[in-house]
């Protein structure tokens, strides 16, 4: 009997173990088809061009690879989009083959690596868009030996052709359908959970655990979840009246410490960017002091202003412009510089609110100085962005020195504005 449930139970797990598998695949396959009938079309045409070569090797992928369908390059294979008229972009792969890449229904062609002249020369292609970019990584796969290939195959006439593809990468990526929302969203939901999680006492035990102990937690749920991280090792670190004292090393967290949790979960080619507060409770204590906890709602209020702020249909660098007005007519001080806080007596700020997705930092519109190219794209609905800033207010229990408290929450445009894609950070949490 009993050999008979264990057998039963093996089947379970393993049906259970394909059927999450098979879950995550479709809804990829899903996102993938939406975005060739309904991004493509127009991210093309508004970047003029009408064909777009993404070139891979076996052991060097681009880094659009998992949006295409990833698939087995034998040497070396490309993903081309075809601009022929009509509603629908050509969709062929040369070079690359398996069956999860077929299987999914993305592509109208299939052909060898060897076809591509004939291929291009059957097209005849005014311009052809390579990934090509010295300001973002993201859309810089193309490797120096592969330009050089492609010229050779090509030739000189098409060779004049090529133009980067940097703006239709972004534009492709950062424009969301419906089907990659719902991904985002419950990648929202394990990050936000995990990192309250860690946050908490049934991680921490103050005295004993160290700010490794936590970010090797939080790796382990990772792992645990069969999910990737947006940026390595979480960031766990403790803010003092000196700034960051330590971040995710073997520092033991002690009563009285003000920590901070900055980390991303990659779910189904989707990555968040996130953080969360705590605070540790003194013996005795049974709230955040006064102090921390005005420095913590003069943060909610900065987040209120750049949420009702930020709208579509103008430049990521006008609605910087539009936020950093709106927070000096509601009291606050714009930071020249950052980690740079001021004497004044208000809260000073500087803002990040960075384009995210298919990494913790994503390659869209980008309200972030740290993004200068980005900066100058237009804000569209269906964009994602991470409303991330830095608010610095004096702590009395801490001789009047400014706390930084960082709030980061992943959002999606709308034609309303910012809006949520999980609960967002609403208190410190307290660690007794």
């Amino acid at each position: 009997m009993r050999i008979l449930l264990a057998f039963f139970m093996l089947l379970l797990s393993t049906s259970s173990f394909s059927q999450e598998a098979m879950r995550r695949w479709r809804k990829m396959n899903q996102v993938r088809n939406d975005k060739f009938d309904l991004v493509l079309p127009e991210a093309m045409r508004e970047n003029n061009i009408d064909m777009w070569i993404i070139m891979n090797r076996e052991g060097n992928f681009d880094p659009l690879y998992p949006d295409m369908g990833e698939g087995y390059v034998g040497s070396v294979g490309y993903y081309i989009f075809t601009d022929r008229g009509g509603e629908r972009i050509e969709r062929s792969v040369l070079g690359i083959d398996g069956y999860l890449l077929e299987e999914g229904g993305a592509y109208d062609y299939f052909g060898s690596a060897s076809e591509l002249k004939a291929f291009v020369e059957a097209r005849d292609p005014k311009k052809i868009g390579l990934n090509m970019s010295k300001n973002i990584g993201g859309a810089d796969g193309l490797s120096h030996s592969g330009y050089l290939e492609l010229a050779e195959v090509l030739g000189k006439k098409y060779e004049q052709r090529f133009v980067s593809a940097e703006k239709l990468a972004s534009d492709f990526r950062s424009r969301r359908v419906a089907s990659e929302i719902a991904i985002y969203g419950e990648a929202g939901e394990l990050s936000y959970t995990l990192a309250e999680r860690a946050l908490s006492n049934e991680v921490i035990t103050p005295g004993v655990t160290t700010l490794e102990d936590v970010a090797w937690w939080m790796k382990e749920q990772l792992f645990k979840n069969n999910l990737e991280s947006s940026f390595g090792m979480p960031s766990v670190y403790v803010t003092g009246p000196d700034g960051i004292a330590a971040t995710s090393t073997d520092r033991i967290i002690q009563r009285g410490d003000v920590l901070f949790i900055d980390w991303g979960v990659g779910l189904m080619n989707m990555y968040t960017d996130m953080k969360r507060m705590a605070y540790v409770l003194k013996e005795g204590e049974t709230a955040v002091p006064p102090g921390i906890q005005n420095a913590f709602e003069q943060a909610v209020k900065v987040r209120d202003v750049v949420k009702k702020t930020i709208k579509p249909g103008v430049t990521a660098q006008k609605a910087e412009d539009a936020v950093y007005d709106a927070l000096t007519a509601a009291g606050f001080n714009k930071m020249a510089g950052f980690n740079k806080p001021t004497e004044l007596d208000k809260t000073d700020v500087i803002i990040g609110c960075h384009s995210v997705g298919n990494w913790g930092h994503g390659i869209g519109p980008s309200i972030a100085f740290f993004n200068p190219v980005q900066l100058g794209y237009e804000i569209k609905p269906s964009n994602l962005l991470s409303i991330e800033f830095f608010a610095y207010t004096k702590v009395p229990e801490w001789g009047g020195k400014k706390l930084r408290v960082a709030l980061e929450d992943d959002a999606i445009i709308t034609a309303r504005g910012v809006e949520w894609l999980y609960p967002i950070n609403p208190r410190v949490l307290l660690i007794k």
